[in-house]
Protein backbone atom coordinates (compact mmCIF):
# COMPACT_ATOMS: atom_id res chain seq x y z
CA UNK A 1 0.00 0.00 0.00
CA UNK A 2 2.74 2.64 0.98
CA UNK A 3 4.11 2.05 -2.41
CA UNK A 4 1.16 2.62 -4.41
CA UNK A 5 0.83 5.81 -2.76
CA UNK A 6 4.13 6.78 -3.17
CA UNK A 7 3.89 6.10 -6.91
CA UNK A 8 0.32 8.75 -6.77
CA UNK A 9 2.87 10.98 -5.17
CA UNK A 10 5.65 10.85 -7.81
CA UNK A 11 2.38 10.65 -10.67
CA UNK A 12 1.14 13.70 -9.11
CA UNK A 13 4.27 15.79 -8.73
CA UNK A 14 4.82 14.75 -12.43
CA UNK A 15 1.68 16.00 -13.41
CA UNK A 16 1.31 19.33 -11.82
CA UNK A 17 4.67 20.09 -13.18
CA UNK A 18 3.64 19.81 -16.72
CA UNK A 19 0.03 21.30 -16.43
CA UNK A 20 2.08 24.53 -15.46
CA UNK A 21 4.41 27.23 -17.37
CA UNK A 22 8.13 26.96 -16.31
CA UNK A 23 8.15 30.48 -14.46
CA UNK A 24 5.49 28.61 -12.23
CA UNK A 25 6.69 25.82 -11.58
CA UNK A 26 8.62 26.24 -8.46
CA UNK A 27 7.01 29.07 -6.99
CA UNK A 28 3.75 27.61 -6.89
CA UNK A 29 1.71 27.45 -4.46
CA UNK A 30 1.01 23.61 -4.92
CA UNK A 31 4.55 22.79 -5.78
CA UNK A 32 5.81 23.75 -2.81
CA UNK A 33 5.80 21.35 -0.17
CA UNK A 34 6.78 18.91 -2.57
CA UNK A 35 10.24 20.47 -4.13
CA UNK A 36 11.24 22.94 -0.96
CA UNK A 37 12.68 20.55 1.90
CA UNK A 38 13.37 21.82 5.04
CA UNK A 39 16.27 22.01 6.71
CA UNK A 40 17.73 20.12 10.01
CA UNK A 41 20.45 21.33 12.42
CA UNK A 42 21.68 18.51 14.83
CA UNK A 43 22.98 20.56 18.11
CA UNK A 44 25.86 19.30 20.50
CA UNK A 45 26.76 20.91 23.82
CA UNK A 46 30.30 20.73 24.94
CA UNK A 47 30.60 17.47 22.58
CA UNK A 48 27.32 16.08 23.61
CA UNK A 49 24.07 15.51 21.62
CA UNK A 50 21.20 17.71 22.43
CA UNK A 51 18.34 16.94 19.65
CA UNK A 52 17.78 18.33 16.54
CA UNK A 53 16.15 21.37 15.03
CA UNK A 54 14.16 21.87 11.62
CA UNK A 55 13.66 25.16 9.94
CA UNK A 56 10.62 25.65 7.07
CA UNK A 57 11.99 28.58 4.56
CA UNK A 58 10.13 30.79 2.98
CA UNK A 59 11.14 30.17 -0.71
CA UNK A 60 8.02 31.96 -2.28
CA UNK A 61 9.17 35.49 -0.64
CA UNK A 62 12.70 35.37 -0.31
CA UNK A 63 14.37 32.27 -2.79
CA UNK A 64 17.60 33.85 -2.96
CA UNK A 65 18.34 33.59 0.92
CA UNK A 66 16.21 30.81 1.43
CA UNK A 67 18.63 28.88 -1.33
CA UNK A 68 21.92 30.53 0.45
CA UNK A 69 20.64 28.42 3.86
CA UNK A 70 19.32 25.46 2.55
CA UNK A 71 22.74 25.04 0.31
CA UNK A 72 25.24 26.14 2.80
CA UNK A 73 23.20 23.17 5.38
CA UNK A 74 23.80 20.72 2.54
CA UNK A 75 27.60 21.69 1.97
CA UNK A 76 26.77 20.93 -1.73
CA UNK A 77 29.51 23.73 -2.83
CA UNK A 78 32.32 22.46 -0.46
CA UNK A 79 31.68 24.99 2.47
CA UNK A 80 28.79 24.92 5.16
CA UNK A 81 27.54 25.46 8.14
CA UNK A 82 28.66 22.10 9.22
CA UNK A 83 30.66 21.82 11.93
CA UNK A 84 30.41 25.71 13.03
CA UNK A 85 29.08 26.77 16.11
CA UNK A 86 27.00 29.75 17.52
CA UNK A 87 29.15 32.00 18.87
CA UNK A 88 26.64 34.96 20.35
CA UNK A 89 23.65 33.85 22.64
CA UNK A 90 21.61 36.40 24.37
CA UNK A 91 18.79 35.34 26.27
CA UNK A 92 15.45 36.71 25.60
CA UNK A 93 16.92 38.07 22.51
CA UNK A 94 18.08 35.42 19.67
CA UNK A 95 21.04 32.78 19.11
CA UNK A 96 23.20 33.75 16.44
CA UNK A 97 25.74 31.40 14.36
CA UNK A 98 27.11 30.32 10.56
CA UNK A 99 30.10 31.85 10.82
CA UNK A 100 31.86 28.64 9.53
CA UNK A 101 35.36 30.77 8.45
CA UNK A 102 36.62 32.66 11.35
CA UNK A 103 33.73 31.46 14.42
CA UNK A 104 33.64 34.85 15.91
CA UNK A 105 31.29 36.76 13.96
CA UNK A 106 33.48 38.11 11.80
CA UNK A 107 33.52 35.60 9.05
CA UNK A 108 30.98 33.59 6.85
CA UNK A 109 30.47 33.59 3.24
CA UNK A 110 27.71 32.79 0.44
CA UNK A 111 26.91 30.58 -1.86
CA UNK A 112 26.86 33.66 -4.27
CA UNK A 113 30.47 35.23 -2.82
CA UNK A 114 31.38 37.04 0.08
CA UNK A 115 28.24 39.05 0.40
CA UNK A 116 24.62 39.35 -0.84
CA UNK A 117 21.53 41.87 -1.39
CA UNK A 118 19.05 42.34 1.55
CA UNK A 119 16.27 40.25 -1.13
CA UNK A 120 12.91 41.89 0.37
CA UNK A 121 11.68 42.76 3.78
CA UNK A 122 8.04 41.46 3.55
CA UNK A 123 8.62 38.82 6.12
CA UNK A 124 8.47 39.96 9.91
CA UNK A 125 10.27 39.22 13.02
CA UNK A 126 7.04 38.60 14.64
CA UNK A 127 7.25 35.84 17.21
CA UNK A 128 9.79 33.83 18.99
CA UNK A 129 11.83 30.69 16.44
CA UNK A 130 12.22 33.58 13.30
CA UNK A 131 14.79 32.38 10.86
CA UNK A 132 16.73 36.05 9.68
CA UNK A 133 20.08 36.67 8.44
CA UNK A 134 23.19 38.60 10.30
CA UNK A 135 24.51 41.27 9.05
CA UNK A 136 27.02 44.49 9.43
CA UNK A 137 24.52 46.77 7.69
CA UNK A 138 22.58 47.49 4.46
CA UNK A 139 23.43 44.30 1.75
CA UNK A 140 25.80 42.93 4.04
CA UNK A 141 24.10 39.27 3.98
CA UNK A 142 26.46 35.86 3.93
CA UNK A 143 26.25 33.02 6.06
CA UNK A 144 25.68 34.36 9.33
CA UNK A 145 21.84 33.93 10.68
CA UNK A 146 19.78 34.56 13.73
CA UNK A 147 17.16 32.34 15.14
CA UNK A 148 14.89 34.97 17.78
CA UNK A 149 13.71 33.93 21.26
CA UNK A 150 11.40 36.48 21.28
CA UNK A 151 9.51 39.09 19.31
CA UNK A 152 12.01 41.18 17.60
CA UNK A 153 10.14 43.79 15.94
CA UNK A 154 12.91 46.38 15.92
CA UNK A 155 14.54 44.36 13.26
CA UNK A 156 11.84 44.64 11.08
CA UNK A 157 13.38 46.68 7.84
CA UNK A 158 16.53 45.58 8.24
CA UNK A 159 17.43 41.96 8.79
CA UNK A 160 15.86 39.81 6.25
CA UNK A 161 13.43 37.09 7.70
CA UNK A 162 13.78 33.88 5.55
CA UNK A 163 12.19 31.02 7.91
CA UNK A 164 11.52 29.71 11.64
CA UNK A 165 11.42 27.06 13.57
CA UNK A 166 8.71 24.09 13.05
CA UNK A 167 10.00 21.35 15.33
CA UNK A 168 12.60 21.47 17.53
CA UNK A 169 12.08 24.85 19.49
CA UNK A 170 12.41 23.27 23.02
CA UNK A 171 16.22 22.64 21.91
CA UNK A 172 16.24 26.53 20.47
CA UNK A 173 15.52 26.93 24.20
CA UNK A 174 17.92 25.18 25.62
CA UNK A 175 20.77 26.98 23.87
CA UNK A 176 19.17 30.05 24.63
CA UNK A 177 19.51 28.89 28.57
CA UNK A 178 23.31 28.75 27.85
CA UNK A 179 23.70 32.74 26.95
CA UNK A 180 25.15 35.56 28.89
CA UNK A 181 24.20 39.36 28.34
CA UNK A 182 27.57 39.96 26.66
CA UNK A 183 26.45 37.55 23.74
CA UNK A 184 29.29 34.94 24.91
CA UNK A 185 28.15 31.70 25.59
CA UNK A 186 28.61 29.46 28.43
CA UNK A 187 29.23 26.15 26.72
CA UNK A 188 30.32 24.90 23.18
CA UNK A 189 27.46 24.85 20.85
CA UNK A 190 27.13 23.46 17.59
CA UNK A 191 25.79 22.04 14.67
CA UNK A 192 27.48 18.68 14.30
CA UNK A 193 25.35 17.86 11.27
CA UNK A 194 23.22 19.51 8.80
CA UNK A 195 21.06 19.25 6.05
CA UNK A 196 17.38 18.80 4.22
CA UNK A 197 14.40 16.62 5.36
Amino acid sequence: MSQMVTDCHKRCRAALRAQLPAHHRITSPFLHAFIMSNVFFDITINDQPAGRVIFKLFDDVVPKTAKNFRELATGEHGFGYQGSSFHRIIPNFMLQGGDFTRGNGTGGKSIYGEKFADENFQLKHTKPGILSMANAGKNTNGSQFFITTVTTSWLDGAHVVFGEVVEGFDIVKKVESLGSASGTPKAKIVIAKSGTV
